[in-house]
């Protein structure tokens, strides 16, 4: 079940690991007392064998954990189990603690082994762990462990030091309880962190801000976490400037439309994660949502991208209802005294960073208070540069009403595509920055096969609920796309791949031996397309297609990280079909877990995929090749291990959020100090590695160069 690794010397884990077991064996406590009924344990593993881990149910339970310190060489541990309505089981021991080994680490293996075991035993999953804060200060690994080794969401709380009067008694009512009583309150509190889908709560505060990770209580990685996940190299430039900034109190903030869906949104709660565990004084905010004005900006997205109707256009009364929309939020949230937008003399940041086109209109009244204050622009989208520069186009006069916003920013920040840069941006202000992703977060950690089963039978079981198909994994393997439901994604295309695909491995295969096709992906509240999008999807399947019904799946998925974790971990080849991309992260993701990846050559996805090495690209549309390379991926034994090696191995820096964040880190220092840089095109990754002397060395991983090579699609 193993995650990364953690920092403790295998030689100490397993020296304490015996020294738990033994404490365990010889009961020097109470252990959990609750026995799990062995007709169903065993019918289970009848299911195991029959249909691997996707087919056993796990019942979901919460943990709470706590501490107490009993002499100066013992500590009393709990672990309470709850089951959401009331305490189901609890265990407590009594450790002794070595010479040569620190207490906070004899804890967290202890709770580790204690919740591993209850777990198998009781074929059961933790979703989550609550603890007090002051045992995450007793056992800093505690957390990170938790998460990477269990998939056990950490839920730090802080505890109320309560006087209570009781007579001639007085007394701290925390501290006054039993250990098993506090560990009991910690699950039961932390059960409140957790809605009917049993997802954490999204958090939005004051003033709009994004209070990312359950209002910080989620804690999942420490920073040698971090620091594991990146060379040296950057690891050495992100601590020089993030120090730097530390001792300046420079603040920063991000501005985007949606604290959830989209990659966008993905990348805000990554990068905040780890600016905030460097120190740094950095929020995200976003506007109050409408629904109305959502499908305006995505009628404008997809008009941008070339993908809307001819007939679409950006109108007068879109162009008004989008301005009146972001001057109420901008007023209403962040310009008062004290807030983001205010004058940084009043508490505002110093940096301002604008994410997409949904909210450029900040731009203005920023510069009408703060004439002189930074404010960068960050385009996550293939904007079609050619039809922008032909007059009287839809993609025309879009952009023109953006651009009267957006050219009073200090810096345009674009995915590293040259013709993804309108012409009328001015090449000083062009700076090049590819999307990210967190390898530590639940979208890309290592997940154990008890995990991989748990995730995969909820997958199944809503394939279920929505008639459709169900994976058959790992009986069958399967071929995935996992994407949002947008018509720039090319699903009708992966259909038609597969088809053909399939018909010629079923000249020589059973067709039980032949791979399922997934396509999937999370929503977000401001793409009103993805349901049109799904439908559309269906009835193309149904109609055209209706002998793959049985072994093509469809999926929304919710908002799960370690759900779509799960597909992408166990699917065999990885498809992106786009015919418009931007740069799409999912790509290197999926090479990340060394999974082959066949793709269109659309926006910056060539920058990922080195062509016959980690995978094969392919032009838009054509799914003749594209049903070739499935075929050779899928017979060849060879190709596939060789490539699967080669995308494991090839990941660069750069598409990591340590990696990502070095490049803000360096635009909010130079702008902090009043330094208006001329980008010419750069690479803000270059510029930030150069300056602080740690320059791309021989064999380093890093993403080719040649922005002006690429195209956008068809």
């Amino acid at each position: 079940m193993s995650g990364y690794e953690t920092s403790m010397p295998d030689r100490s884990r397993k020296t304490l690991r015996s020294m738990v077991q033994a404490v365990m064996a010889l009961n020097q406590g109470d252990g959990f007392r609750s026995q799990p009924s062995t007709h169903y344990k065993r019918r289970m593993s009848e299911v195991l064998q029959l249909e691997g881990g996707f087919g056993v149910p796990k019942t979901t339970v919460y943990a709470g954990i706590s501490a107490k310190r009993e002499s100066t060489d013992s500590v009393a541990v709990s672990v309470a189990v709850h089951d959401s309505v009331y305490s189901i089981d609890y265990s407590e021991h009594l450790l002794k603690i070595p010479e040569s080994s620190s207490v906070g680490d004899l804890i967290a293996e202890y709770v580790l082994m204690a919740l591993q075991k209850y777990e198998c035993e009781h074929l059961c999953k933790f979703l989550c762990a609550g603890l007090p804060a002051d045992l995450l200060k007793s056992s800093p690994r505690l957390c990170s462990r938790l998460w990477a080794e269990m998939d056990v969401i950490p839920i730090v709380l802080h505890v109320r030091g309560r006087l209570v009067d009781e007579g001639e008694l007085k007394h701290l009512h925390w501290k006054s309880k039993t250990v098993d009583e506090q560990a009991d309150s910690m699950a039961r509190r932390s059960i409140m962190f957790f809605g009917p889908t049993m997802l954490p709560h999204l958090h939005v505060g004051w003033r709009n801000v994004v209070e990312i990770d359950a209002g910080y209580h989620i804690q999942i990685a420490t920073i040698d976490d971090f620091k594991k996940t990146v060379g040296s190299g950057t690891w050495n430039a992100i601590m020089k400037y993030a120090t730097e900034l530390k001792e300046k109190k420079a603040r920063f903030a991000y501005f985007s439309s949606t604290p959830q869906g989209g990659g966008v949104a993905l990348m805000r709660h990554a990068l905040v994660r780890f600016f905030k565990v460097l120190g740094l004084q950095v929020d995200w905010y976003v506007p109050k949502p409408n629904p109305a004005v959502f499908r305006i900006t995505k009628n404008n997205h997809n008009i941008l991208q070339g993908v809307a109707s001819p007939t679409e256009r950006f109108t007068s009364a879109h162009k008004a209802a989008l301005t009146a929309w972001i001057q109420e939020n901008a007023h209403r949230y962040w310009l008062s005294p004290g807030g983001p937008l205010s004058p940084p003399s009043e508490g505002g940041a110093h940096v301002i960073i604008i994410d997409d086109p949904q909210m450029p209109g900040l731009i203005p009244l920023i510069k009408e208070i703060t004439p002189d204050r930074p404010v960068v622009y960050r385009s996550h989208i293939e904007i079609r540069s050619d039809l922008v520069s032909k007059e009287g186009s839809p993609q025309r006069e879009a952009w023109g009403y953006l651009w009267d916003d957006i050219k009073m920013a200090d810096a345009f920040i674009s995915h590293p595509v040259a013709k993804f840069v309108p012409h009328d941006v001015p090449k000083e202000m062009v700076g090049y920055m590819p999307a990210a992703t967190d390898w530590l977060d639940g979208l890309n950690k290592r997940m154990g096969e008890w995990d991989l089963g748990y995730y995969g039978h909820i997958f199944n079981r809503d394939c279920e609920d929505l008639r459709m198909a169900k994976l058959q994994y790992p009986t069958r393997r399967f071929i995935a796309q996992i994407a949002r439901f947008d018509p720039s994604k090319g699903i009708p295309d992966a259909i038609k791949a597969y088809a053909k695909f399939r018909r010629e491995l079923l000249k020589e295969w059973p067709i039980e031996k032949t791979p399922q096709l997934l396509i999937c992906g999370h929503g977000s509240i401001d793409d009103p397309d993805a349901t049109l999008i799904y439908d559309s999807t269906l009835t193309l399947l149904e109609t055209t297609y209706p002998d793959l019904l049985s072994d093509v799946i469809l999926v929304r998925l919710p908002p799960s990280d370690q759900l779509l974790n799960t597909l992408l971990s166990t699917t065999h080849i990885a498809l992106q079909l786009s015919t418009r991309e931007g740069f799409e992260i999912k790509v290197s993701e999926a090479l990340h877990k060394g999974k082959p990846v066949i793709a269109t050559r659309a926006g910056g996805i060539p920058l990922q995929v080195q062509h016959n090495k980690n995978g094969f690209l392919v032009e838009v549309g054509d799914t003749a090749k594209i049903a070739e390379h499935l075929y050779n991926l899928w017979t060849d034994g060879e190709l596939y291990a060789s490539m699967s090696k080669e995308a494991r191995l090839g990941v660069s820096d750069e598409v990591s959020t340590v990696g990502n964040a070095l490049s803000w880190l360096w635009i909010v220092r130079e702008m902090y100090a009043g330094r208006k840089r001329v980008l010419e095109g750069q690479w803000i990754n270059d510029l930030a590695r150069e300056e602080a002397g740690e320059e791309y060395k021989p064999g380093e991983n890093r993403l080719p160069r040649d922005v002006k090579g690429l195209v956008g699609g068809v």
